[in-house]
């Protein structure tokens, strides 16, 4: 029944749709859209978690917090843009390394998915399935990425200076309190991240049905093709 509800809301709904939407059966269109988004979260998952995943992709690359970076020229003249360095390179293959517990947790709000739920990716932006992650997972993935971040800033000795400096400039409304813990931004960055890439997903997806390698997502999607 729940199906049978998905294609006629699509129907309903959409009607700005042209092509064989009539033609697809109750069970290809649940599939088909279950397999794009499983399809969208392995691929950017897969990309983000492998070596520079995020070091070398400047679009998720994280770069040194706010705080230090406006005073990176100071700390290269105090003989610290060696630590700074180090640094960067720990947040993004800290990240790198968490980012493949979000994948038991994006493929969980697959299998909840509801009714609603469904009709509004169907209908929404180009991005309204990441938006549904987001929502139902992004702090779940958070607590899974933080425990990651932070063994691993632990090993470098210019993250404890900052976060003694930061944690009192935040108390003095000087920076962004998010900002004032090392490891809380590695892992808003890591996750930020995370759905950006997604996002990417999804949206190749929808503006390529054609060209992805599933008969059924080409079928199913290329039907939402206006």
């Amino acid at each position: 029944m729940m199906r049978r509800l998905l294609l006629l809301s699509a129907l309903v709904l959409v009607p700005a749709w042209a092509g064989d939407l009539s033609s697809l059966t109750e069970g290809e269109a649940d599939r088909g859209l279950k397999e794009a988004l499983v399809q969208g979260a392995e691929a950017a998952v897969g990309k983000l978690s492998a070596v520079d995943g995020f070091m070398g992709n400047p679009k998720v690359r994280i770069p040194l917090p706010p705080t230090l970076a406006k005073v990176e020229g100071l700390l290269r003249t105090v003989g610290l843009q060696k630590p700074a360095d180090e640094l960067v390179t720990t947040m993004n293959r800290a990240a790198e390394s968490a980012v493949v517990e979000a994948k038991p947790i994006l493929l969980e709000s697959i299998k909840k998915m509801t009714l609603a739920d469904a009709k509004a990716i169907l209908t929404g932006p180009d991005d309204s399935a990441t938006q549904y992650f987001r929502k139902t997972g992004g702090e779940a993935i958070a607590l899974k990425f933080k425990p990651k971040v932070a063994v691993a800033t632990q090993k470098v000795k210019l993250a404890k200076r900052y976060d003694k400096v930061a944690g009192k400039a935040a108390r003095f409304g000087l920076i962004e309190k998010g900002d004032a813990n090392l490891d809380d931004y590695v892992t808003r960055k890591a996750v930020d991240g995370l759905f950006l890439m997604m996002a990417e997903q999804e949206k190749a997806i929808r503006k390529d049905p054609m060209g992805q390698a599933s008969s059924l997502l080409r079928k199913v999607f290329g039907a939402l093709k206006p």
